[in-house]
This record gives structure tokens, C-alpha cells and sequence, in this order.
């Protein structure tokens, strides 16, 4: 079975989830030439350059075209900017099972942007894309997105130890392993949607 589902975007209170754009560039190299962002992210390279930033988005749209993964840009309303990414890729299409992936702008973190977020994108994929299982990765060491992950009902499932190693720091990590069931989902996101 093929998901042949696109979008023109998914929108949040403050943001709009959408397919990227070649005009994101700039935002792009902004949010990516963030030591404290780019330090989780273990295949971005940094300095995050324009080349690097218009093959990134080439290869997002091609990939949008295809629809095998979902690469979304986070589009923040009243700035009109992007400011992160969210993303289900690697969906295992026979069992219903999605992983997801993410980053925001420096500039925006800690105020409930990647929340609202991964709220469109459970539901996305969920509802839509009709998945039994999200599951998501994070470096042990990253205190926020582990907040995230729990906030939104993410259970911890595992941990792979020693499992990533940092482009910027050198360091090699743990991973935990978090996963979320529909089921579990649709009795708690009510508590986020108003």
C-alpha cells in the first residue's frame, strides 16, 4: 500500500506546517548555523553553508514529490519565517509505523512552537496517513526534546547506548528510544487541542 496523501500545509495557532520552498534558504542557514541547534542533529554539517542549504531543499521538494517521507518547514505566522523542522520519514507503510524528527530556530525554542508542531504532525499521521505507531530518537544529553517527547505522551522505551556521534562536539551520545500508539494519542490530545 502506498500513501499517496500530500498537503498544502497544516496549520497551528501561531505557525503553519508546510512542504518546503526554495525561498527558505535563508531561514534555512539561520536556524543551522546555531551551534546549541546543530549540536543534536548528527548528519548537518557546520557551518551550514547556501550550497548546502539549497541541496537540502532540492532534495525536500523532489522527496515531497514521491511522498516515501513528510519534510515539513515550520512556518512562524506573524514573522513570516521558517523556524525549524518536523518531519515522519522512514514510515514503515505494511505495520503503520512512522519515526519522527525535528529542530528549531535558537531563536524560538522554549516557547511551545515544537509543541504545537508535533501536535499537527501526530494528527497528520495518525489521521491521515493513518499510522499505529510514531516513534522518535533523541540524544540523551538534549533536555528539551526529551521534555517534549514525555509531554506529548511519548513513552521511553529504550535506550541505545552510545549510539550517535556529534558532528560539532566530537561527543558520542545515547539515544533514547520513545514511541507513541495511536490509541494512547487519542486519549490525551484532547488535552492540547482547544
Amino acid at each position: 500500500m502506498q500513501y499517496m496523501i500530500t498537503i498544502k500545509e497544516l496549520n497551528t495557532k501561531r505557525c503553519i506546517i508546510r512542504p518546503y520552498k526554495l525561498s527558505d534558504s535563508e531561514d534555512l542557514i539561520e536556524g543551522l548555523n546555531e551551534y546549541d541547534v546543530v549540536k543534536w542533529l548528527e548528519k548537518i554539517p557546520y557551518p551550514y553553508t547556501k550550497k548546502d542549504a539549497i541541496d537540502y531543499l532540492k532534495s525536500k521538494i523532489k522527496n515531497k514529490k514521491e511522498n516515501t517521507n513528510y519534510s515539513f518547514a515550520i512556518y512562524h505566522k506573524k514573522d513570516n519565517k521558517m523556524i525549524g523542522h518536523i518531519s515522519i520519514n522512514i514510515i514503515d507503510q505494511f505495520s503503520g509505523i512512522g519515526s519522527t524528527g525535528s529542530w528549531i530556530n535558537k531563536k524560538y525554542q522554549r516557547q511551545g512552537y515544537m509543541t504545537e508542531a508535533k501536535i499537527a504532525i501526530n494528527n497528520f499521521a495518525f489521521n491521515k496517513l493513518k499510522l499505529n505507531r510514531l516513534e522518535s530518537t533523541v540524544i540523551a544529553d538534549n533536555v528539551s526534546s526529551n521534555k517534549t517527547q514525555k509531554k506529548l505522551g511519548y513513552i521511553l522505551e529504550g535506550i541505545k547506548r552510545k549510539a550517535v556521534k556529534s558532528r560539532i562536539t566530537k561527543n558520542i551520545y545515547d539515544l533514547n528510544i520513545y514511541g507513541l500508539l495511536k490509541e494512547d494519542w487519542n486519549k490525551i490530545k484532547k488535552n492540547f487541542i482547544k
